[in-house]
């Protein structure tokens, strides 16, 4: 089974290229994903089936080998937003959170649950700073 790195991936559009280690770009639709996955990040490294598509070789079946490299290790408590703004980011999350748990009762996922996975993502970002 064939490897490689996420090249990149717009979740918008719901696609991307990998670049297989042998060199190669394979496109990466959206259905290629792994279940729960809405997105790649740069960098990461990934196992795929491969398919000959009409424009060239097409991922199938993408399993994440390891995650993609963190912007929390880069970060230092110089680069952490102070708290009195983190308390509104916070806050914003939880209204955000409570109106995708409403939805989820209802049978629903979020339209928008890759922007809640974003900001999730940039708060445990915060949060885990310096560590």
């Amino acid at each position: 089974m064939p490897t490689g790195k996420v090249r990149f991936y717009d979740e918008d559009k719901g696609f991307g290229f990998l670049s297989s280690d042998e060199g190669d770009d394979v496109f990466v639709p959206r259905s290629a994903l792994p279940a729960g996955t809405t997105t790649l990040q740069r960098g990461t490294r990934v196992e795929f089936d491969i398919v000959a598509g009409k424009r060239g070789d097409q991922a199938l079946h993408v399993r994440l080998l390891e995650p993609a490299p963190s912007v929390s290790r880069g970060m230092t408590l110089r680069d952490r937003k102070p708290a009195e703004e983190m308390v509104v980011v916070v806050e914003d999350l939880i209204t955000l959170l409570d109106q995708a748990s409403t939805g989820l009762r209802r049978g629903h996922y979020p339209q928008h649950g890759g922007a809640i996975a974003k900001a999730l993502r940039g708060v445990a970002d915060q949060f885990e700073a310096g560590k």
